[in-house]
């Protein structure tokens, strides 16, 4: 049987929380037999640091662009900084920009013009995007109807079943984090049982979202097959199944050559 190897889709190896064993611990990936990971930045600083550690280690690869969170820290300036940075061979997404309306630091709307202008990059430059959405569904939607060429992730897919079918019939993906192993994720399981395989994702989000049994610790990327296994239970399929397929949709829609 061929080995199994990993994508984890969605990471924040950047963070602090990662400061003193960054390297020890991604240095160690391919012997936990994770053999892709997207770094994903939020906002300028991270943006950089993702592209320097693809730089550094061959089996990163890069996103650049605002959260929610930053989205008064988004103009002119901000966007050409990401533009330019596009143009490095292994950026292969604008994100993560959104809506978050949980918190609403951040008015709604600098949010959703924070969102449109990287949209906007994001079409021009002919990227996908990771899309960060927070009890924000329906603004979220309206906005994207805008961007019709636009495709890309809504990650950690906090949606109903609905708003998954209308994702999944314009082309998007959906990614799962180790939330999907959580006793109270109803929500999550059913579209994880419905989506079609293609259209699926696996992220740990890392340092946040840890799977079970690990719930409320550090997570990393090591801890993504508990998020594959966890799928491959709810539609009966093997581990391998999964895996494969989920990396290879990575792969797909952040257009990351075969090695």
């Amino acid at each position: 049987m061929d080995k199994i190897w990993y994508c984890d889709s969605h990471a924040h190896y950047d963070q602090r929380r990662f400061r003193e064993d960054q390297a020890q611990l991604l240095d160690a990936m391919a012997s936990h037999d994770i053999g892709l990971i997207v770094n994903v930045g939020c906002d300028l600083p991270s943006s950089l640091q993702s592209v320097a550690l693809s730089e550094k280690y061959d089996f990163i690869y890069a996103a650049v662009g605002s959260h929610p969170d930053d989205a008064d820290h988004v103009d002119e300036g901000t966007l050409a900084m990401y533009r330019q940075l596009s143009e490095k061979e292994k950026v292969v997404a604008i994100g993560e920009i959104g809506l978050d309306y949980h918190y609403e630091d951040v008015p709604r709307a600098v949010q959703q013009r924070a969102f449109r202008l990287q949209l906007e990059l994001a079409r021009e430059l002919n990227l996908p995007v990771i899309v960060h959405e927070r009890e924000a569904h329906g603004d979220a939607m309206e906005i994207l109807d805008d961007f019709p060429e636009v495709r890309g992730v809504f990650h950690c897919y906090s949606g109903s079943l609905e708003m998954a079918r209308e994702l999944v019939k314009r082309g998007w993906y959906l990614g799962f984090t180790g939330v999907i192993t959580f006793k109270n994720a109803r929500k999550a399981v059913e579209v994880a049982q419905w989506a079609p395989l293609h259209r699926l994702l696996v992220e740990t989000d890392c340092p946040y979202m840890a799977p079970e049994p690990y719930r409320g610790q550090r997570s990393d990327s090591t801890m993504i097959p508990k998020m594959v296994e966890k799928i491959a239970a709810l539609r009966g399929l093997p581990v391998e199944t999964v895996a494969k397929a989920t990396r290879e949709n990575a792969m797909e829609l952040f257009g990351i050559p075969r090695r």
